[in-house]
C-alpha cells in the first residue's frame, strides 16, 4: 500500500493575509493624509470663526 500525501491548500489563508495587508496600507495612507491636511483645516476653521461676527446695529426706534 502506498501512502497518499495530500498537500493542504492555503488559498483562503493567502487571501485573508492579502486583504489584511491591503486594508492596513489603505488605513496608513488615510491617517497620513489626515495629519498632512490638519493645519489647513485648522486655518479654515479659524477663518470661518473670525468671519462669523454678528454686528448689532445701534438703532434708535
Amino acid at each position: 500500500m502506498s501512502e497518499v500525501h495530500q498537500e493542504k491548500d492555503h488559498f483562503v489563508l493567502y487571501v485573508v493575509v492579502t486583504v489584511v495587508v491591503v486594508v492596513g496600507a489603505i488605513l496608513a495612507v488615510k491617517l497620513n493624509e489626515n495629519e498632512k491636511f490638519a493645519p489647513i483645516k485648522d486655518q479654515i476653521n479659524e477663518e470661518h470663526r473670525l468671519m462669523n461676527i454678528r454686528v448689532i446695529a445701534n438703532r434708535e426706534d
